[in-house]
Parts: C-alpha cells; structure tokens; sequence
C-alpha cells in the first residue's frame, strides 16, 4: 500500500471514528450522572527530616532531566545518584537550591538537579540527597511515536486522585500541564501537600506544565508583600532559560528526537506584541523547521474559544494579540486549561452533507488552522463548570463538550499522523468519550507555512 493510499485510509477512519462517537456521545452524556467535586485530600510527610519529598521530573533538553524535591533538613546536599539497575548508580550530578518565605511561611529547601545524558527509552533509578527511597523514571523516546497525556485544573481531590490513577494506568511518556496545580492559593502548606500527592506519578514520568491563575497567589504589589508565581516559580522550575525566554512564565520543549515541539505559554504573562513574551513566540515559532519537526502543540491556561459561561472571553485578548502567529505558524493543537469541563473546537464538519476535516482560525472554521481543546477537568475542588451556551456564537465550531473529570491523550504516531482521546472518569474505570485522528499541517499541501512569520521574527528581532 502507498503512503498515499495509507493517508487516505487514516482519512476515511477519522471521518467513521468522528460520527460513531459524536453519535455515542449524545446518547451517553444522557445517562451520565456527573459527580460532585471529591474533598480535598491533605498529604502529610512522614519521613525523616533529610528524606526527600514532593520528588517530580521534567525535561531540559534533549537527553537530560532536572529532578526536583524538597527537604526540611536544611542541610542535605542538593545532589542525585542514579543508574540503570536498582540500588546500583553509576553516576551523580550536584544541582543548586531555593527556599522562599510567604509571610510567616517558610519553605523547606528545594532541590534542583539536573541529570544526563539519559540514553532515550530507558528505565533509570535515581536517589535524592543520599538518603530515602530510591526512586525509578522513564526518558521519553528519541523518535516516534510518542503519547503525551494532558490533564489541566489538577487540584488535589478524590476525583484527582481518579484522574492521575487513570493517567499511570495506561502507558504514557510526558504528561502536560494547562495550568493550575495545586490550587493552594496562598495557603503554602497546600502547595507540599500537593506535591507529596502527586510524588507517585510526577517521579517516574516527567511532568511539564505552565501556569494558571491559581499559582498568582499575590497580587498586590506592596512593600513586604510576596511577588507573584512565587511559590510555583520556586517548585516547578522548567526550562525557560534552554528555551531563551526571559521568566519562567513562558518556555518550549522538544519531545520525540524533536519531532514535536511543545510550546507552554503564560495567560498572565504580558502578551500584547510590544511584550518579551510576544517577541520570543515569534522567534521560537520561526525557529522550527517543520520538515524536521511535524507537529507543533501549544498550551496555555485561559482558552481562546470557549462557549461555556464560566470564564467566557478571559482569553480573548490574548487570542487578538497572538493568535496570528500561531496560526502562521501551523500550530496543529492548542490545549487550555481553565473552565472545569471538556471542550473541543472542530476537526471535522458537515459541507454540502460531507464530513470534511477542518480546524479553527478567528472565529471561523479554518482548514488550516489549529484544533482548540479545553480540558480544566482534572479534578479540582471547585467542581465542574455545567453551563454551555447552546445559542453561543462559537456553538457550530464546537463539535463535543462535556462537563465532567477526566484527563487526554495524544499519540503522536508518525509524521503525518495522531490520535487523541478524551478519558472520562467513570468511577473505577477510564471511559473513552471523544477520539479523532489529525493530520499534520506540515503534511497538509493546502497549508503551506506561512513566509510571514519568519519576517514577523525578524522584525521583532530589529526592535531587542
């Protein structure tokens, strides 16, 4: 078979998979009865005072990975031993530290350590500080495919608890993040709560994520207040500075050997297009050379579309600022956070009663331009947000919606193609309820990238 005759088969399978579960969809969210939001779930450290805690990976570049923890004891070194074979480490790494003080708050120490090179697709197991549990994690893989899991609007619930076991039930390599982790809100205890909660998960695959409007926490800009994202920005570092932007608010990664390139972006961050963070998406995005990089993905917290009444137009002025880009750019995905239930925007529509592929781009149904998912449904504590508005105007680009907990997969298969799927918690089990197949818009003829954003780059280049 051709690689013609392949794409055209994967074409017909998303036109046959996109009826059958828009048909089982409205049938099943009649039965459905959806939950309340789980109680908050209030982790404790029982360990001694050197052992590590609250332990998560990411990735920083292209075959290294930082480990993160924190210790109250204010002495341990901030130092990882690892290797391939249990209790035998091979090789260590020595990193640097942070603490910060929220009022009469005070952190414990808060380890960075940055490990590689890491051969891809393998097993390593790793010590923190010399002491404690041993810990195990997974590179991602080198080439495709990879699948990358989404969850957004985590919190630390019972029903994110669901969430992250139906996450690490299935096989995954790194799981994405739209924003608002902990859901602490200045209450800094909640914040080492959350991260020995999520320690099971976020220690064995890395964890990438960005901020939503729950890492502010400070607001008002007075002497001896703290500065915003200060607790977010001390726990979860990412690797802004690999990536060349400026804060920590905005970064980009490559997974895959470079095949996807992920692009997390700050909702409360400046992004008009006198702003750093405008200049460094232009510059990041007319950086990627499609022929070698297939997919490109963005997340950020605050979706552009979105026809649910809570939060409704909260990203709309940074849709008006940066949309442009991403669309020149053939950014294949956008993936937000925010408003507590599941949404997406088009991939398939009825023309002249034929199911034809399509995407969105100002407002309107754009064959080349990005898929718009929202899923803020991990599972926080504010409960799930019920209200979309049938008669809205962005109603006939919204092709499933659905308020309730779960979290996404994307498997990137090959060059041309990926699958995504949305899982709803169903109790126990993990319930299929939205799957399509997306091509690639580097594979797409008709969607030639657009010369415009490089010279959008180069401008904003004269201005640095």
């Amino acid at each position: 078979m051709t690689r013609r005759a392949d794409d055209l088969l994967v074409a017909g399978t998303l036109v046959i998979s996109i009826v059958f579960f828009r048909c089982a969809a409205a049938v099943a969210a009649t039965e459905y009865v959806r939950p309340p939001p789980g109680r908050v779930i209030f982790t404790e450290h029982t360990k001694p005072a050197s052992h590590p805690q609250q332990v998560h990976v990411s990735l920083v570049g292209a075959n290294h990975m930082r480990v993160s923890w924190i210790t109250e004891d204010k002495h341990v070194k901030s130092v990882v031993e690892y290797g391939k074979v249990s209790g035998n480490y091979t090789a260590s790494a020595t990193g640097e530290h942070t603490s910060y003080r929220y009022f009469l708050y005070s952190s414990g120490k808060i380890h960075h350590v940055k490990i590689g090179p890491l051969d891809p697709g393998t097993v390593y197991y790793y010590r923190c500080g010399m002491a404690g549990d041993e810990f195990g994690l997974r590179t991602p893989p080198a080439a495709l495919p990879v699948e990358l899991a989404v969850a957004g609007d985590l919190g630390q619930t019972e029903w994110t608890a669901s969430t992250l076991s139906h996450v690490g039930r299935s096989d995954y390599d790194v799981l994405l993040v739209p924003g608002d982790l902990s859901y602490a809100d200045a209450q800094q205890p909640l914040w080492d709560s959350f991260g020995r909660f999520v320690q099971k998960y976020a220690s064995r695959r890395p964890w990438m994520v960005t901020e939503g409007n729950h890492e502010v926490e400070a607001a008002m800009a007075l002497p001896g207040w703290p500065r915003p994202f200060t607790a977010y920005a001390a726990r979860w570092r990412m690797p802004y500075e690999e990536s060349g932007s400026g804060p920590s608010l905005y970064y980009s990664f490559d997974a895959a050997g470079g095949a996807v390139h992920v692009v997390m972006l700050g909702s409360y961050a400046d992004f008009n297009s006198s702003s750093e963070q405008y200049r460094w998406l232009a510059r990041d995005l007319a950086a990627v050379d499609r022929g070698a990089t297939p997919w490109v993905v963005v997340l950020l917290h605050a979706p552009w579309y979105n026809t649910n009444a809570a939060h409704e137009g909260e990203g709309e002025a940074m849709r008006k600022a940066m949309e442009r880009l991403l669309y020149e750019a053939r950014v294949d995905i956008v993936f937000a956070g925010h408003v507590h239930a599941y949404e997406r925007f088009v991939s398939s529509i009825l023309i002249s009663a034929i199911a034809r592929t399509t995407r969105v781009y100002n407002n309107e149904a754009n064959p080349c331009g990005p898929v718009h998912i929202t899923i803020g449904d991990g599972g926080n504590r504010e409960g799930l947000a019920f209200d979309f508005r049938k008669n809205h105007k962005l109603a006939p680009l919204s092709l499933m919606r659905e308020a309730s907990f779960g979290h996404g997969r994307l498997s990137v298969v090959n060059a041309t193609a990926a699958r995504w799927t949305w899982h709803r918690n169903d109790d126990a089990d993990s319930t299929v309820r939205d799957e399509i197949w997306l091509e690639s818009l580097a594979a797409n003829g008709a969607c030639q990238q657009s010369s415009s954003a490089a010279a959008a780059a180069d401008s904003q280049n004269d201005e640095l």
